[in-house]
């Protein structure tokens, strides 16, 4: 699976490409702005773009009224295909947001509901009853989405909805030639749904990929052979921020070994989770970390784990955003793409990871640590990667048995010698590839 080797950037493309938070109806080709993207993309070192939704939709594109139709606000399904074609060409792979537990209010289905109430043929793609009335005086009650009921939950075990959707993905795969979707709320999908999807994307298209979002709970439960290949590491996106936050490496080491160390009892080994500091849901990471110094070492930790690394659009040079501000605060316009030495450094990073078959695959154990200093080893049959963090103020002596004499560190080429203890600088990462 390609994926397994990527580096993710993701886009929230209502925000990102300026356009207005409420469906206006009028059509702007603003999605082209992702294009005049593609090179920075690339440079960065990601070769696959999660967009996040991008449908025809009420307002924030979680609320879809039409799937095969790209928003108006972005411009036409023609306009979607030429970007596409540009991310492709600079060897970036598309994954759209399919957001298939729910559809908005001018779905055009529902819509038909509101009009003809229980003479719509539409009436059980959706979990409505005629004895009751809805918070908008619909005449009937449905079940929204944990309680926005401006999101009208679809009926996936209604054979007719099934076959849409996919009929649908099949568009996108025809029109936009796309490589994967990131299922929204996917905790919240019918597990059989989901077995249906896969196989029916397995045949759409080799090496089609399915990411899911998944908060909480056994990921095994939705990440499998028959099911999805990767969802959201969101325990791990936590103890990123926070364990340099409280100075404490105990913290995100735990749940790394938790998650994919040697044992046998461990969660994921094997399993290629999606892993970010940062996305359109939480305050991004340059607000959130208490230290600014502490930034380049916060994506050294997510390049070093085991996972699928994402950036979130903005990030890579540092900008700020808090959730405590709103939804908009987290996901702006840029007039233009920045560049500064936080974005080359993350460049540098993801290209050693792209590169690393041990930092790709490799298992996880850790050798060195501290509150302020970690090693951990990645190591698979063709490569063995040591991953350095020293995220205090001072210098620190790492003495440990290295099992080699020498190693290069794949973000900066230059060689390092184990001999007489490995001294980490002050804020330092590194990825040393052993001889």
């Amino acid at each position: 699976m390609w994926a397994y080797e990527s580096v993710f950037y993701q886009i929230y493309p209502i925000g990102f490409c300026g356009a207005p938070r409420e469906n206006d109806g009028v059509a702007v080709p603003r999605i082209a702005k992702v294009g005049d993207w593609a090179a920075h993309i690339e440079k960065l070192g990601c070769d696959a773009v999660y967009f996040s939704p991008l449908f025809e939709s009420d307002s924030h594109g979680y609320d879809t009224r039409d799937y095969r139709k790209l928003d108006c606000r972005l411009g036409t399904n023609a306009d979607f295909a030429k970007v596409c074609d540009t991310l492709h060409e600079h060897n970036v792979r598309v994954v759209l947001d399919g957001v298939f537990n729910h559809v908005g209010r001018g779905f055009w289905a529902f819509r038909d509901v509101q009009e003809k109430k229980r003479d719509s043929p539409y009436k059980d793609w959706f979990h409505i009853s005629f004895d009751g009335n809805s918070n908008y005086n619909d005449g009937f009650w449905y079940e929204g989405w944990e309680g926005h009921y401006e999101l009208v939950r679809l009926n996936l075990q209604n054979p007719e909805v099934v076959a849409h959707l996919f009929d649908c993905i099949r568009l996108w795969v025809d029109e936009f030639d796309i490589d994967g979707l990131r299922l929204d709320v996917a905790y919240c999908l019918d597990k059989d749904f989901i077995r249906q999807l896969r196989a029916f994307c397995d045949g759409l298209k080799p090496g089609f990929f399915l990411v899911g979002e998944l908060l909480h709970g056994d990921y095994n439960q939705f990440v499998g052979n028959e099911m999805l290949h990767s969802c959201t590491n969101y325990e791990c996106y936590k103890g990123l921020y926070s364990s340099l936050n409280s100075m404490n490496l105990f913290e995100i080491t735990h749940s790394l070994l938790r998650q994919f160390g040697p044992e046998n009892w461990t969660l994921y080994r094997g399993k290629h989770l999606l892993s970010f500091v940062d996305n359109h849901d939480v305050t991004r990471a340059a607000s959130i970390l208490s230290d600014p110094k502490h930034l380049p070492l916060l994506y050294g930790m997510l390049f070093g784990m085991p996972g699928i690394p994402c950036v979130y659009y903005g990030s890579e040079w540092g900008i700020t955003g808090e959730k405590s501000h709103g939804d908009d605060a987290l996901r702006p316009s840029f007039d233009a793409p920045e560049w500064n030495d936080l974005t080359d450094r993350i460049a540098a990073m993801a290209g050693a990871h792209r590169a690393s078959k041990a930092l790709c695959y490799g298992d996880f154990k850790q050798l060195v640590l501290t509150n302020k200093q970690c090693i951990w080893e990645r190591v698979c049959e063709e490569e063995r990667v040591l991953v350095a963090l020293n995220i205090d103020s001072e210098p620190f002596t790492a003495h440990f048995n290295a099992n080699a004499g020498r190693g290069v560190d794949l973000i900066t080429g230059e060689m390092h010698d184990f001999g007489g203890g490995s001294e980490l600088p002050p804020y330092s990462v590194a990825f040393w590839k052993t001889e």
